[in-house]
């Protein structure tokens, strides 16, 4: 999938022209690239859209207009554009109450390298960057991008079939798994395509 290029960011002032047709329309699909892991846990599943409407948010919010500034917001964000034969997703701890939740992350440290896509049986373990790791504590918002393998990917992308595919932790302190819906697979299938 490519990257988010400089030549698609809209100036602020021509962004609030389109801003909610496509602010609207990124985040249905990000709503139904999402699901729920256990009462822990959500994941969504990113792609060059999704990095795309990161960006130009926050360049909106931030009032971002100097070159290198932007660039930046662009290198940012092109992290969770999955590259060739890569699914990527972020996943978000969602616990309301903060004491709780401050406990669990602590107690979850490492669930970074907990997790993994599960194709047809094929583990595919989630990779992020060492700068993103806490040394006392998980993160509540986890990049990663999970490398395919090469019969992950021919799953992915064979549409004849229905394949089984999940996401799962595997941490002592959260273990978990959820199914991939059928949409989801089939819209994962077309960013390897793109």
């Amino acid at each position: 999938m490519r990257p988010v290029d400089r030549s698609e960011i809209l100036p602020i002032g021509e962004y609030e022209i389109v801003r909610d047709r496509f602010r609207a329309r990124v985040i249905e699909e990000k709503r139904r690239r999402r699901l729920r892991v256990a009462d822990r846990a959500s994941v969504v599943f990113e792609n060059h859209d999704t990095a795309l409407l990161q960006i130009q948010e926050m360049l909106r919010t931030e009032r971002i207009t100097r070159e290198g500034a932007i660039l930046h917001e662009i290198e940012t964000y092109n992290e969770l554009v999955p590259g060739d034969n890569e699914v990527s997703a972020t996943v978000m701890i969602e616990i309301d109450d903060k004491p709780e939740r401050e406990d669990f992350l602590v107690r979850a440290k490492g669930l970074e390298d907990s997790v993994s896509l599960v194709i047809d049986g094929e583990r595919c373990s989630g990779k992020t960057t060492p700068e993103r790791v806490l040394a006392d504590r998980a993160s509540a918002v986890i990049y990663l991008k999970f490398a395919l393998t090469s019969r992950a990917v021919s799953a992915l992308r064979d549409k004849t079939k229905e394949h089984a595919v999940e996401i799962r932790f595997d941490h002592a302190a959260f273990t978990a798994a959820a199914k991939v819906p059928r949409a989801v697979v089939v819209s994962l299938a077309e960013d390897l395509e793109g």
